[in-house]
């Protein structure tokens, strides 16, 4: 398994396994502790694992916590995904700045992503798994969430949205959020 360190934001990691390839698919190893402890991560420091599915061009996003935060590590199990972190640490050297990822179940690769960054992503195919690997158990009080389309990030979404939660609809904007308005919950 590779390990680099996404150079768009601080703290970003993306792993790439070695699938073990023949005649009948793959067996892939999709976590390693030894490999997440080399770059400063605790994998007893996990809590949750979590699975979504989504239809193609369904968007969630942009999430994250207020209080502590939630770091998480993502992979696309099945299918493929956009995927985008962005950095919302004020004291970060990567502040404001976006890193995005085709993640997909042919290569397993996953997306480590520290407490503070906002994280979401976009079916792009019919169906898509995204596995999720969380650090602490999840608290809907804590829910933020930064509207998808804010012009002040520029996300540039693949597809038309087909579908978004009640909740992404209502998402602030990044200015709102930063300027201390209320979360979208």
């Amino acid at each position: 398994m590779k390990v680099t360190q996404v150079p768009e934001i601080a703290g970003v990691y993306l792993f790439e396994p070695t699938p073990h390839v023949d005649e009948r698919g793959f067996f892939s190893r999709t976590f390693d502790a030894e490999i997440a402890r080399s770059v400063g991560i605790d994998p007893d420091g996990f809590a949750q694992d979590s699975l979504s599915r989504s239809r193609k061009g369904v968007l969630r996003g942009m999430h994250l916590r207020s209080g502590q935060g939630e770091a998480k590590l993502v992979r696309c199990s099945a299918g493929e995904v956009f995927d985008v972190v962005v950095d919302l640490r004020p004291d970060s050297p990567t502040y404001l700045q976006q890193a995005h990822f085709t993640l997909s179940g042919d290569t397993q690769a996953s997306v480590y992503i520290p407490a503070g960054c906002g994280h979401g992503f976009q079916a792009l195919t019919e169906p898509a798994d995204i596995a999720y690997r969380i650090d602490r158990p999840h608290d809907p009080s804590e829910d933020v969430v930064i509207a998808y389309d804010d012009p002040d990030l520029a996300i540039p979404w693949p597809l038309p949205v087909t579908v978004m939660s009640a909740r992404d609809q209502r998402a602030v904007s990044l200015a709102d959020l930063t300027a201390g308005a209320p979360s979208a919950r």
